[in-house]
C-alpha cells in the first residue's frame, strides 16, 4: 500500500476535480487526484469505435458558456460550428414529416399558439430565478410540488403543445418523464442556460464542438498536474474529523493507495457518494438529501456513413418527434471528415424498454426510428454504436442527476455545503452550467477557492 500527504485529495479526475486540482496547484497547496476508471474524463469521453472517432460523452460548446470557453481557450483548443444549412425535420404523432426552419415545430396553428405562450410564462418564471438559488424563487415552493407535467396540464389541453415543451426538458435534458420532476426543477434547467428559449433553440444550446473532441479538456488539464493523478484507484472509505474539534484531515483509502490530507474534494456525481464508506458517517441530512436525487438515463446513438447523405436532401440532420423512439437527432460528422456521422437520442422509459430487446432488435428499432427522419439510407450505417452511460460503473446514468418532487426546495441550499474538511463538486451540483461541462468548471473553482480561503484563514 502506498501512501501520500497532501494538502488536497480529490475523489475523481472529470472536469470538476482537474479543475479544482489545477487551481489549488496554482495557489500553492499540494494535491493528489484519485480516480477509478483508467481514463481521466468522467461524462467526457472521446474514443474511437470501428475506425471512426466519437464523442461517447459531452461535446457541445454553448454562447453562454463563459467558464468552459475560458478554460478552452487556455487549453489552446478549437472549436467548430455543429452543421446547421438546410431544412430541420418534424415528426408528429401521425407519422407525417414536416420540413421546417426556424425554433418552432411546424404544428397546427392553434397549437403554435400554445406553444409560443408556454415558452413566454416558462421564460417570465425563469427570470424571477437565480440559478445559483433556486430554492429562492417567489414561488419555490408551490412550484416545486407540482410535477412539470401536472403543471403544463394545467396550462392548456392541447397535448401535441404539452408533448413538445416537455420533450425540451424531459427527453432532451433531465432524460426523466415529465411527471417524475418538479417544475422548479424545470426551470432550473432552463435557468441554467439563461432561459426556456434557450433550450428551445438548438443551435444556441448546441452551438459548437471541439476540434478533436472535448475529452481533451480533462486530458489536458491531467497532463498540467503529472503524477498527481492516479488512475485506477477507487476510493472505498474516507475518514475525517471535523475542524471545529481542532485540526481537521481527511484520509482517503483507495485501492492500493493511501492519500493523507487536510482537505478533500468529492467531484462524483451525488448518485455515487453512497460507494464511499465515510468515517464518520455523513451527518443525517446528507443521508436524507442524497436519497431524493437521482440519474436520468438516455441512450447516445451514433450512426456513421460513408457521406452526409441528408446534406444532398438539403436537410441540416436536425431532427425532432416526442412521437419517435429517437426524440432528436443531430449531424453529428466530425470536423474535416468526409464521412458523416448522426447522433440520436432515446430517453427514459423508451431507453428501459429498448434495452429489454437483443442488441440487433434495438439497433433496427433505433436505425428504424432514424430513418422516419432521413428515409432508408439511414438504417444502413457503416459504424454504429450505443454509448450505454447506465452501465457504466462509475457512472450509472445520464446525462446528470436532479432531484424528486420536493427536493430541489427542500434541500437545494445544503447541496454544496462542505462537511467538515470534505467540499463537494461536480456539475449535478451547479446553477449556471447545471448538468454541463461549464457548470463542472465552475464547480471546480467554488470548491477549490472555498479550500484556498480556509488554508489561509
Amino acid at each position: 500500500m502506498v501512501e501520500l500527504n497532501r494538502d488536497v485529495v480529490i475523489v475523481g479526475a472529470g472536469a470538476a476535480g482537474l479543475t479544482a486540482a489545477n487551481e489549488l496547484r496554482k495557489a500553492g497547496l499540494s494535491v493528489a487526484v484519485l480516480e477509478a476508471r483508467d481514463r481521466v474524463g468522467g461524462r467526457l469521453w472521446t474514443d474511437v469505435i470501428d475506425g471512426a472517432i466519437l464523442e461517447i460523452g459531452g461535446q457541445w460548446v454553448s454562447p453562454d458558456q463563459e467558464a468552459l470557453i475560458e478554460t478552452l481557450a487556455d487549453l489552446g483548443l478549437e472549436t467548430y460550428e455543429r452543421y446547421r444549412e438546410g431544412d430541420s425535420v418534424y415528426v408528429d404523432e401521425a407519422g407525417k414529416l414536416t420540413r421546417f426552419t426556424g425554433e418552432i415545430f411546424p404544428v397546427p396553428p392553434a397549437t403554435e399558439k400554445v406553444m409560443v405562450e408556454l415558452i413566454d410564462k416558462l421564460d417570465a418564471l425563469v427570470a424571477q430565478m437565480d440559478p445559483d438559488r433556486p430554492w429562492e424563487h417567489p414561488d419555490a415552493e408551490a412550484l416545486d410540488r407540482i410535477s412539470f407535467e401536472a403543471w403544463l396540464a394545467e396550462q392548456t389541453d392541447d397535448q401535441e403543445a404539452r408533448d413538445n415543451i416537455a420533450l425540451f426538458i424531459a427527453g432532451a435534458m433531465l432524460t426523466k418523464p415529465a411527471h417524475a420532476f418538479s417544475t422548479l426543477q424545470a426551470l432550473l434547467m432552463a435557468a441554467s442556460a439563461g432561459s426556456f428559449s434557450h433550450l428551445v433553440d438548438a443551435d444556441f444550446i448546441l452551438d459548437k464542438r471541439v476540434v478533436g473532441g472535448l475529452q481533451q479538456v480533462p486530458v489536458l488539464l491531467a497532463e498540467r498536474l503529472g503524477e498527481d493523478v492516479h488512475l485506477g484507484h477507487a476510493v472505498r472509505t474516507l475518514e475525517w474529523s471535523d475542524p471545529s474539534s481542532g485540526s481537521g484531515s481527511v484520509t482517503a483509502v483507495a485501492d492500493g493507495l493511501t492519500v493523507r490530507a487536510r482537505f478533500a474534494i468529492v467531484a462524483l456525481a451525488p448518485n455515487l457518494y453512497s460507494r464511499i464508506s465515510f468515517v464518520p458517517a455523513l451527518p443525517r441530512l446528507q443521508h436524507q438529501m442524497h436519497q431524493h436525487i437521482s440519474m436520468g438515463f438516455v441512450i447516445k446513438v451514433h450512426a456513421v456513413y460513408d457521406r452526409p447523405f441528408w446534406r444532398d436532401q438539403g436537410l441540416s440532420g436536425t431532427a425532432f418527434s416526442p412521437y419517435e423512439l429517437s426524440h432528436e437527432a443531430y449531424d453529428n460528422s466530425n470536423h474535416g471528415d468526409e464521412r458523416g456521422t448522426l447522433v440520436g437520442f432515446v430517453s427514459d422509459r423508451n431507453a428501459d424498454d429498448v434495452f429489454r430487446l437483443s442488441a440487433e432488435e434495438r439497433k433496427e428499432r433505433i436505425l428504424e426510428s432514424l430513418s422516419h427522419y432521413y428515409g432508408p439510407e439511414a438504417k444502413d450505417p457503416i459504424v454504429y454504436y450505443e454509448s450505454d452511460w447506465g452501465s457504466e460503473e462509475w457512472t450509472r446514468g445520464a446525462y446528470a442527476a436532479s432531484f424528486d418532487l420536493g427536493g430541489l426546495h427542500r434541500y437545494g441550499a445544503d447541496l454544496r455545503e462542505p462537511v467538515g474538511p470534505i467540499h463537494f463538486a461536480c456539475s449535478d451540483l451547479a446553477g449556471a452550467g447545471y448538468q454541463h461541462v461549464d457548470g463542472a468548471i465552475r464547480m471546480g473553482r467554488l470548491a477549490a477557492s472555498h479550500i484556498i480561503e480556509e488554508a489561509r484563514a
